[in-house]
């Protein structure tokens, strides 16, 4: 197992190209999630420092002979320079987001570590393959020449729980567009950002293309309102979205918004528990819980419903739980202590509203520091109970019985939220019939993994817009119509 041993400490942020020192004195203290203790702390940035940051991504997007006017060729190079350069860190980037966020290692060295540079490649080859121009034949005798352009200057708003994978939906359809981006990352994972920012000057990336300023939400809200920023993207809670959609509304500014969610995981009475336990786990749980589209409602028919509530709390009451660092561990502590204490919060919750704690329920014994949380299986609720409603971001899984097929999909779509879940069945095609049938932005049929070709996003409360694939692409972009 390794630790952070000393204490990281930086004092610039990454503007124009340049390290350069904060406006203000401010700081930003990181806490370990595993200890209690602070491991690091950088600047917190101020509107003066988005300001010189919004202006120096400004001035790289409206170079003449700049970052917009690259052919895709030489963006697509540059992006897998870049991609090289993320690999090379890949390992000391994983390291850093688990001592942050608690995410275990094993899953930061597979994600964090690796998705980003995919994701970095992928978009490359999007823009390489995709023609910037197309003639179209009129209606009314002549032809339209129609221009894919990039929107302009991006603000990029980053949460902790993925800090480095959310960051790469944004910046790599941005950069093949042509775009130019401040990102502002989250005040609880920043120091992962530094080596990013290490890479995008060892990849050559113009000055100005990429800037990073870590700050809280005073330094959010400047740049969501900022004069120079042509599009805002967004992951984060519903709360906070909605306050920046009604800004960009406002401002009649492009958004972006990956939010909350509170999918369910549908077993049919025909599902094999055995083959689908280890990847289960990664649909409802991965990341310790704290995982946007986690399938936390597990809807399971009443004919197997006991038989299926003791399936999971073997699983979950077996997980490995400790230290993030420590490769055996499969659930780490919760990001902060405010976070570990509003999953407390709903666990007492459903304790009060009548639900059993199958298993968990507490804190590890075991663990005397840092942000713990047992995995913890609530049972015998229905869907209007609060803790089958609120997105709570841990290892609490709630388990829901159902009648047939029609009330299954019935109480799956029955929620504020569309943005992930998933359909476990012996039978792929009946899984694709319930998939199609559920009101949601993804789905997964006995399994579910994001795939950077493939539109991710969510409805209703869980956001606008899509990132990832063909259509994550066309979100940085604008059309014109040139009528010949």
């Amino acid at each position: 197992m390794e630790t952070v041993s000393a204490l990281v400490r930086h004092n610039h942020f990454f503007i124009g190209g340049q390290w350069v020192a904060p406006s203000g004195t401010g700081r930003i203290s990181i806490v370990s999630p595993n200890t209690g203790q602070t491991i690091g702390d950088v600047p917190d940035a101020e509107p003066a420092d988005v300001d010189a940051a919004v202006a120096a991504a400004r001035d790289a997007f409206d170079d003449p002979q700049g970052w917009a006017h690259w052919s895709a060729d030489q963006r697509a190079d540059a992006m897998e320079r870049l991609a090289d350069e993320i690999d090379a860190r890949s390992h000391e980037i994983a390291h850093l987001v688990s001592s942050q966020n608690g995410m275990p290692i094993s899953t930061a060295t597979a994600l964090e570590g690796v998705f980003p540079a995919a994701v970095l490649r992928y978009y490359a080859s999007l823009a390489r393959s995709q023609p910037a121009e197309e003639i179209r034949p009129g209606l009314l005798g002549g032809t339209t020449l129609v221009r894919r352009v990039p929107v302009g200057v991006v603000g990029a708003i980053v949460p902790w729980n993925y800090p480095q994978t959310l960051a790469s939906f944004k910046i790599a359809p941005a950069l093949a567009s042509g775009c130019t981006l401040v990102v502002k990352p989250s005040p609880e994972t920043v120091l992962d950002d530094y080596v990013f920012a290490q890479a995008v000057e060892a990849a050559g990336l113009p000055a100005g293309v990429i800037n990073i300023i870590p700050g809280g939400r005073d330094a959010g809200r400047s740049l969501v309102e900022h004069a120079g920023v042509d599009k805002i993207a967004f992951t984060g809670s519903t709360a906070a979205g909605r306050e920046i959609a009604a800004t960009c509304g406002q401002l009649l500014r492009p958004v972006t918004l990956e939010l909350g969610g509170k999918s369910a995981a549908i077993l049919l009475d025909d599902v094999d528990l055995d083959a689908s336990m280890e990847n289960l786990y990664g649909a409802t749980l991965l990341n310790n819980g704290q995982t946007c589209f986690a399938g936390t409602r597990v809807l399971a028919p009443r004919s197997r419903y006991a038989e299926i509530v003791d399936a999971f709390a073997q699983m979950m009451g077996h997980l490995p739980v400790g230290d993030s660092l420590d490769e055996s561990t499969l659930i780490g502590p919760m990001a902060t202590e405010a976070q570990r204490a509003r999953v407390e919060s709903y666990v007492a919750r459903g304790r009060a509203d009548g639900a059993r704690v199958v298993t968990g329920g507490g804190r590890p014994e075991a663990l005397d520091r840092g942000w713990f949380v047992e995995p913890t299986l609530l049972a015998d609720v229905d869907n209007t109970a609060v803790v089958s409603r609120e997105e709570i971001f841990g290892p609490v899984l709630v388990a829901i019985p159902y009648g047939d097929l029609d009330e299954a999909v019935s109480i799956a779509n029955d929620s504020d939220y569309g943005l992930g879940g998933s359909v476990w069945t012996a039978d792929h095609a009946q899984g694709v019939d319930v998939a199609r049938r559920i009101r949601t932005g993804t789905i997964g049929v006995n399994g579910y993994l994001p795939d950077p070709t493939a539109p991710f996003g969510g409805l209703k409360a869980s956001g606008l817009g899509r990132e990832l694939g063909p259509e994550g692409l066309s979100a940085y972009q604008s059309a014109q119509s040139i009528y010949l």
